[in-house]
């Protein structure tokens, strides 16, 4: 239990990462003095400064506030890390070797989730877009919400939503057991496909990781699996289990799905009633299906018909879940955080949908050297399904190099005749921009530093 009532700050290192941005950021609107350490600056770190948190980019002790540097203090501050950051940071080892009150973010959340009704959404893909839609039906209703995201609402340019309500939404990471935190009154598992390997070792210890997270779930809570996994999970006892999906034998599932031209009209069976004429203008049939777990957990909180049709008709989607950045006929530019072979494939899916037959140029820096070495077969089979690949150098993140594992691993393996390996550094100038079509930027890394100077790029010349 952690005792928050004599704290005055905290001190983030890793501050600039999506999950932990959004407690910094929920701690400095409670009135907390926020400061933290991230390696270089970017659009979210410049939004904390403007609400106030303190934040360095050099891992140099001189640059703590006194509040956290001075020693004599560190009962009235607490440390919250990422495992992401690497052990030998000069901060974190500071705050180590002093004795300070240091927590990963998954406790800080674990004990939020303790004093707040949590809707937890599980996944290995899924959960950003998944729990986004649920934090947007209950703040457009008359329920209300709090949320931390994984992703920054377009709705609401931000990945921390604060409300009157006793619900909380939260994504439930996998990585490093974070989720084993959590003590959800309902929890929403998207996918059960083989991830983060180098902390599991196979999927089946991953698969029974995610059994104990369900086991989280307070007693008269609700589960909400999709229908394709769901003989995977073991329901615990004293909690509801629901399926979703667009089977026809799911508890909630869509149906009489209808396009035309770039939105979808659709409805939802509930075991209850059928929720009809909803118009989403959204690409992609997955997020039909996402938008059907969402609606699921929307109504066990009580938000009624029209308010889901409402919202639904509103949703914005995420920055960087297909985030379409330009849609010219004769130039489109999409952006997405898809780093998995199953999540790059479900993004294809919606380019394919959305573009039809049009020319696609990918741009893909992997992330992380284990999640390479382990699915460069699958990464090779859904890239060869773009017209252009582009391959960037493995975004490490938290990792070390592995021998022989290179970007290289993906391109061998790759069938297509229209491929390359650049730097990140080099697109700008490489970029064949006269023979584009539909350019796609692929990755959870730093790629997402080339968004802006490619669409700048691309707007430029169209109007020359």
């Amino acid at each position: 239990m952690i005792d928050f009532k004599n704290i005055e700050g905290l001190y983030f290192v890793g501050i600039g990462g999506i999950g932990m941005s959004a407690l910094a950021l929920y701690f400095a609107k409670g009135g907390y003095q926020i400061a933290g350490y991230d390696r270089s600056e970017s659009r979210i770190t410049l939004s904390l400064i403007e609400n106030g948190c303190d934040i360095s980019y050099d891992d140099d002790l001189s640059v703590l506030p006194d509040l956290f540097r001075n020693t004599s203090l560190k009962n009235r501050v607490l440390i919250v890390y990422t495992p992401a950051i690497p052990a030998e940071n000069k901060i974190l080892l500071y705050f180590r070797d002093n004795g300070y009150m240091i927590h990963k973010r998954s406790e800080i959340l674990g004990e939020i989730s303790k004093n707040t009704d949590t809707l937890a959404v599980a996944g290995t893909h899924g959960k950003t877009t998944v729990s986004t839609m649920i934090a947007h039906l209950l703040k457009q209703s008359h329920i209300d919400c709090s949320a931390f995201l994984g992703g920054i609402s377009k709705n609401y340019n931000s990945n921390l939503l604060l409300g009157d309500s006793r619900y909380t939404v939260m994504e439930a990471d996998e990585f490093d057991r974070s989720f084993h935190r959590l003590q959800p009154l309902m929890a929403v598992v998207t996918s059960l496909d083989a991830d983060h390997l180098d902390i599991y070792g196979d999927q089946a210890t991953m698969i029974k990781a995610y059994n104990e997270f369900c086991g989280k779930i307070r007693r008269g809570g609700n589960l909400i699996v999709n229908r394709r996994i769901v003989k995977e999970i073991i329901v615990p006892e004293g909690v509801k289990c629901y399926t979703y999906g667009l089977d026809s034998n799911a508890d909630f599932h869509a149906k009489d799905i209808k396009r035309s031209n770039n939105s979808y009209s659709f409805n939802i069976k509930t075991p209850a009633t059928t929720i009809e004429d909803l118009h989403f203008a959204f690409p992609g049939i997955v997020n039909i299906e996402n938008f059907t777990a969402a609606i699921a957990v929307a109504l066990m909180c009580g938000v009624t018909e029209q308010e889901i049709r409402k919202a639904v008709f509103l949703f914005q989607g995420v920055r960087r879940r297909f985030d379409i950045r330009i849609n010219f006929p004769d130039i489109a530019y999409v952006d997405d955080y898809a780093h998995h072979p199953e999540e790059i494939r479900a993004c294809i899916t919606c380019m394919r949908e959305y573009f039809g037959d049009r020319r696609i140029t990918g741009i893909f820096q992997p992330h992380l050297f284990s999640r390479t070495r382990d699915h460069a077969d699958g990464f090779a089979r859904i890239l060869d399904e773009l017209d252009e690949v582009i391959l960037l150098p493995i975004y490490p993140a938290r990792e070390k190099p592995i021998e022989g594992v290179t970007s290289r691993m993906i391109l061998d393996k790759m069938k297509s005749a229209n491929k390359k390996l650049l730097l990140k550094e080099d697109i700008p100038g490489k970029l064949d921009i006269a023979n584009l079509d539909v350019l796609l930027t692929i990755g959870a890394g730093d790629i997402d530093t080339l968004v802006g100077p490619v669409e700048e790029m691309l707007k430029k010349e169209r109007v020359k």
